[in-house]
């Protein structure tokens, strides 16, 4: 019980800090599109909220009906994993500066960003969001979150970081 409850105080830090990161994806946007940036792709934008929602949700309540156990042994490293995603992360938002958002949005004329992250590979948010969709579940056990977050997100990326690429050419 006691890690359900140190599980659920993980789950709500990560929702606090996604909200942050909405907020400042909104503002982002504004500059942006007060610049001439021009958005891409924005049908599957609910769909990808509707899924991270997802995976918050999926995983507490995983681990609190299905009563799934804590294995340090699985556990710890997954925590691992959940602290350099948010750390990578943090890089990825601190490289693109006021040009980070959850949408697409590109201002034409500016020079694609190659450092921080982005010198390692082209998408490294996507990478984190693979990882981290693993890992948070997992770190209580919570395999079927993690297979179905995956699959779904699996899905969804080859839609987004086509919009993506797309839309890079194109600015």
């Amino acid at each position: 019980m006691v890690s359900q409850v140190l599980f659920t105080c993980l789950i709500a830090a990560v929702a606090v800090e996604r909200l942050f990161e909405l907020r400042l994806s909104r503002r982002n946007e504004r500059i942006q599109l007060a610049a001439g940036g021009v958005e891409y792709g924005s049908g599957h934008y609910p769909v990808m909220v509707a899924l991270h929602t997802g995976l918050l949700l999926g995983s507490l309540l995983e681990v609190w009906f299905l009563a799934r156990p804590f294995i340090p042994m699985l556990g710890y490293p997954m925590l691992g994993l959940v602290a350099l995603s948010a750390a990578v992360r943090f890089w990825v938002i601190r490289t693109l500066g006021n040009r980070w958002t959850t949408r697409v949005v590109v201002v034409p004329g500016l020079p694609r960003i190659t450092g921080g992250p982005y010198r390692f590979l082209d998408h490294p948010n996507y990478a984190i969001v693979v990882i981290e969709g693993l890992a948070l579940p997992l770190l209580h056990t919570g395999w079927i979150t993690a297979l179905l977050f995956t699959a779904a997100n699996g899905a969804l990326l080859g839609v987004r970081v086509q919009v993506e690429n797309r839309a890079l050419r194109s600015g």
